[in-house]
């Protein structure tokens, strides 16, 4: 039995972000193919939103300055866009569609985007959510033709006679086929297939006639008058793109040091699928090597899966959940602000000195034990030039105000052996030091358990 339980709490962090207060109860007792057919079982698709009012210029603003206006819009587009933040985490913690946002957490840091302009972001955000699971050739279509990426990637400014390449470049580097598998020349030319591809005010895609080099193109081997519809097909036509992104799928949901093997099977079958993203994944966790033992507790949680984890397994109510964008600044990954064009790197780049001291203590902080005494680096990056005194956190940031509660964990982990049920891999872990620090009740011993190194494995 207890392989059940170590295969089911693999699948649940692995296909979604840990095992739910609720699941914990016949975790040990569930088939593991019922379990994944839960995972993809699919409710009707609801958009993420926000509910800040959107800007009314006209209305309020004539006695403003310039600058005055400037700022108002400023703080408007950093409070929808915080909004919307705390809504997609929401939804990742609480959707029973567990395996539909943890898909959409992939490809959210695979088709990385930041725009300032929160409509753009919330509609590339929802794009990636509704095609998560569908079809590949379907997601990297319409996510081409959102407004965010084409802003992001400069392909507004894509005009014949001054083709700019940045967006060909990116799209074959970095989201379809990868370094390697294309020349400068194909670049070159793509980007001249994606010339007067654009959008107008209200965020609509344009293909703008007037702008489209109408030439012929030499592109990836094949001649002729292409189009940007065109330059995707043939990328799509490429053995090399399902190869990337099987690949890139592999190293995220299973193991980063990959096996060419089944990398090679995956990678075929994902290709004669016509790039069917469920039947991959479904091939992915019903194989027996997705359960083997290299493959358990093997990855470092990026912040967003550690957080969410614990808000699964520790039922809370938060009063100031703005606050949580304070702790996904503190451990480097702040949802719709990826670093850059290439996403959040994964694995060891998560830990450093400072990082590692705060995801030992969260859960203490969380728990009302200690206060926060950090704050975050001022971080340019992530402020996207807004550096302002509310991006600021002073050393007496105000606790984040949560209420867990420890009943119903009580009632749920009694006489059950906790660690069994919230750390991965158990061998490393010295469970003479947790009991040490426990008071030998259920509280103390899963807050230690969360404050272990071995619980920012998965």
């Amino acid at each position: 039995m207890a392989d059940s339980l170590l295969h089911n709490k693999h699948l649940l962090w692995r296909a979604g972000f840990g095992a739910g207060i609720n699941e914990l109860e016949d975790l040990k007792n569930k088939n593991t193919k019922t379990l994944l057919n839960e995972l993809f079982k699919e409710q009707p698709f609801a958009d993420i939103n926000y509910d800040t009012p959107d800007v009314e210029i006209v209305d309020y603003m004539n006695d403003k300055t310039p600058a005055e206006k400037k700022k108002e819009i400023q703080k408007i587009n950093r409070d929808q866009n915080n909004e919307l933040n705390l809504n997609f985490l929401d939804t990742i913690v609480n959707s029973k569609e567990q395996m539909r946002e943890k898909m959409a957490f992939f490809w959210h840091g695979h088709f990385a985007s930041r725009v300032i302009n929160p409509r753009f972001s919330k509609q590339i955000l929802n794009t990636i959510r509704k095609n998560a699971l569908g079809n590949f050739k379907d997601l990297l279509f319409e996510v081409s033709q959102t407004p965010a990426m084409l802003n992001f990637l400069n392909n507004q400014q894509n005009k014949k006679d001054h083709p700019n390449e940045n967006f060909a470049r990116e799209v074959m580097e970095l989201f379809t086929m990868g370094r390697g598998n294309y020349t400068e020349k194909d670049i070159r030319e793509g980007a001249r297939a994606f010339t007067g591809w654009g959008y107008d005010k209200e965020g609509n895609f344009k293909e703008r006639k007037n702008l489209h080099d109408e030439g012929v193109k030499t592109f990836l081997g094949k001649t002729g008058n292409f189009t940007g519809t065109d330059a995707l097909d043939i990328i799509l036509e490429q053995k090399a793109t399902a190869r990337f992104i099987t690949t890139k799928i592999y190293k995220f949901f299973v193991n980063e040091n990959i096996d060419q093997n089944i990398i090679n099977t995956l990678s075929e079958n994902f290709y004669h699928s016509n790039y069917d993203i469920k039947k991959l994944m479904t091939d992915i966790f019903s194989s027996t090597w997705f359960y083997d033992k290299k493959n358990i507790g093997n990855r470092i949680k990026s912040p967003i899966e550690l957080m969410a984890g614990m808000m699964r397994t520790l039922p809370m109510t938060i009063q100031n959940p703005e606050n949580l964008i304070v702790y996904q600044k503190l451990l480097g990954q702040m949802l719709l602000y990826p670093p850059n064009v290439s996403g959040w790197p994964n694995g060891k780049s998560w830990i450093d000195s400072s990082t590692l001291m705060v995801r030992l203590q969260i859960p203490q902080i969380w728990s009302g034990l200690r206060p926060l005494e950090y704050s975050p680096r001022q971080d340019d990056d992530i402020d996207m030039g807004n550096k302002s005194r509310e991006t600021t956190v002073n050393k007496s940031f105000k606790n984040p105000n949560i209420t867990i509660d420890w009943s119903r964990v009580e009632k749920v982990f009694a006489g059950k052996n906790c660690a069994e049920y919230i750390i991965q891999n158990t061998n490393t872990l010295d469970l003479d030091t947790v009991k040490n620090f426990s008071d030998n009740s259920v509280k103390m011993n899963i807050i230690n358990l969360m404050s272990t190194p071995e619980y920012q494995l998965m």
